[in-house]
């Protein structure tokens, strides 16, 4: 469960930034989740909760806007949403895609007391 190190992660961000900005409560965590990453909010959720017990963190709310993956033909130059990870131009059939979207994982903010 690759969720449990990437809750790790984002509570060493948290309590970092809390300590930075003396805050005694993290309140709510705002992050983006890419698709490719596949993280599964709710495992994500519980591990975090597990890890953040005992620390400033613990009444967290952890708020998972969870990107679509979308791709650049970089042939003819349309954007779309890649279904199936099938990563062919739905326009022209070209295979020369790239990846906009849908590789995130970050904290984008905190609320804090």
């Amino acid at each position: 469960m690759h969720e449990m190190a990437i809750a790790q992660g984002i509570l060493d961000i948290v309590l970092a930034a809390a300590a930075e900005h003396d805050a005694a409560v993290v309140r709510r965590i705002k992050l983006r989740v890419g698709e490719m990453t596949e993280v599964e909010p709710d495992a994500l959720r519980f591990c975090f909760a597990a890890l953040a017990a005992d620390t400033p963190a613990a009444p967290a709310e952890l708020d998972i806007e969870v990107v679509p993956l979308a791709g650049r033909c970089q042939d003819c130059q349309c954007e779309f949403a890649v279904a199936r990870y099938r990563f062919f131009c739905p326009v022209c059939g070209s295979a020369d895609v790239e990846i906009i979207s849908g590789r995130e994982l970050q904290v984008e903010h905190l609320e804090v007391d």
